[in-house]
């Protein structure tokens, strides 16, 4: 009676899996047959740096946008935003797709002004973020912020 159960129990497992397609072997399969495809390659004397975004299946990967020019973090925040939009439209994504922000701080004083223009730029479900001080350097470019994230198509 006990073996019966079991089996039934496996039996039933088996096909919730195939059924939302939860089984590792499924997720395996589509992960390795995919191609990454690249966008808006950055190139270094000829030899590729890297692109603007990724895509693999129907996820997609924004490269960090800083902005280089003289400006307070409230106009540096804003125009990094922006041009994350901009990559994910391109992408054939939106800010409402996107699932993680990292945000790099210049300076890690800025954060309250940063999050102040931040704020309500993903619509009513914010991605989940990280916020990173960096270290001695700072941010590459001169920018007081520079943002990558990952979305879905």
């Amino acid at each position: 009676m006990q073996e019966q159960r079991r089996s039934l129990i496996k039996k039933l497992f088996g096909s919730l899996v195939a059924v939302t397609g939860f089984g590792m072997a499924a997720n395996a399969k589509s992960a390795t047959s995919a191609e990454k495809e690249a966008y808006n390659v950055e190139y270094d004397q000829d030899v590729p740096l890297f692109s603007g975004h990724t895509i693999l299946g129907n996820t997609v990967f924004i490269a960090g946008k800083g902005a280089h020019f003289e400006g307070d973090i409230t106009a540096h925040t804003d125009h990094v935003l922006k041009e994350l939009e901009k990559e994910l439209v391109l992408a054939g994504s939106s800010m409402q797709k996107v699932l993680k922000v990292t945000v790099y701080l210049n300076d890690i004083a800025d954060y309250k002004a940063m999050n102040d223009t931040y704020k309500g730029r993903f619509g009513s479900k914010p991605p989940v973020r990280s916020t990173i001080a960096v270290a001695k350097g700072g941010v590459p470019g001169d920018s007081l912020v520079e943002m990558d994230c990952i979305a879905y198509i």
